[in-house]
């Protein structure tokens, strides 16, 4: 077998003049081979990791395709529950609960619920103002001096006797609820004005809408000492009852005199007018 010389003894490299290549570190291809692998290994290394994740993604997004539920506001890169939290109870359903009352409460029954009907008595619409009562006119007179009744007379209240037409209009007042106490009684004219006490002396005056006017003309019925009477004490001077007094009413304290009870006794008669 002939010898191979194509690469003569390093130890007499002077003979045939070759001399080894000094421009190239020892063992420079098995490095370059060592690092070229290295490189192929690491790059199969991501290129499963990245496939990994995208097959990660992928069953993700459909399972929640498949479970249909949404999650807003919410960021994460975990893979959701399939488990879909029940509506209004979760704190992230956005269901809020509604205040309107259900249309109709039997839902086994196939028919649609009847429309309301559209007709006035039916339809919303503001409450109807209550019922005026009818007004009741009185006139005021005297248990003591039966002929005579009250009458506004110069803006004051005397006791006069029935005269003519105006006379009578003068003597008839409208009975309503007291101004100050519901309970009570207020006195008003065809005009407008009310009775009420000012220096306890009654009189007709516009109502000036103070709470003072208010208690002045109300006044409260109390029981008489003569049948058919009544006797009207006032709201904001309690003790003290409206009586005449040389003709004229005024507001004094009780007494139990019996001229005190004659001339507080009053009986509330038809209107004159």
């Amino acid at each position: 077998m002939a010898e191979n010389k194509s690469r003569p003894p390093q130890d007499q490299p002077w003979e045939n003049g070759w001399a080894p290549d000094t421009s190239r570190a020892p063992g420079t291809r098995r490095l370059w081979l060592a690092g070229a692998m290295a490189a192929a290994t690491i790059v199969a290394c991501l290129t499963a990791i990245a496939v990994t994740e995208r097959a990660a993604d992928v069953e993700s997004r459909s399972g929640q395709a498949a479970d249909n539920t949404a999650y807003p506001g919410l960021i994460s890169f975990a893979t959701p529950s399939q488990t879909t939290p029940p509506k209004g109870k979760s704190g992230l359903s956005t269901a809020r609960p509604t205040t309107s009352a259900p249309r109709d409460q039997h839902t086994d029954d196939p028919e649609p619920a009847p429309k309301p009907s559209k007709s006035p008595s039916s339809q919303a619409s503001p409450p109807a103002p209550r019922p005026t009562a009818a007004v009741t006119w009185r006139s005021v007179r005297s248990v003591n001096y039966p002929d005579r009744y009250w009458h506004v007379s110069g803006g004051y209240v005397k006791l006069d006797p029935v005269g003519g037409a105006e006379s009578r209009e003068d003597s008839t007042f409208k009975l309503v609820k007291g101004l100050a106490q519901g309970s009570c009684y207020s006195f008003a004219t065809a005009d407008g004005t009310y009775l009420r006490h000012r220096s306890f002396v009654l009189r007709a005056e516009r109502d000036d809408g103070s709470a003072v006017f208010e208690q002045d003309a109300t006044f409260c019925p109390r029981t008489s000492a003569y049948s058919g009477s009544v006797m009207l004490e006032s709201v904001n001077y309690p003790g003290r009852f409206l009586r005449h007094q040389n003709f004229q009413l005024k507001l004094d304290p009780f007494q139990s005199s019996s001229l005190y009870l004659a001339d507080s006794a009053f009986q509330l008669v038809g209107g004159l007018a």
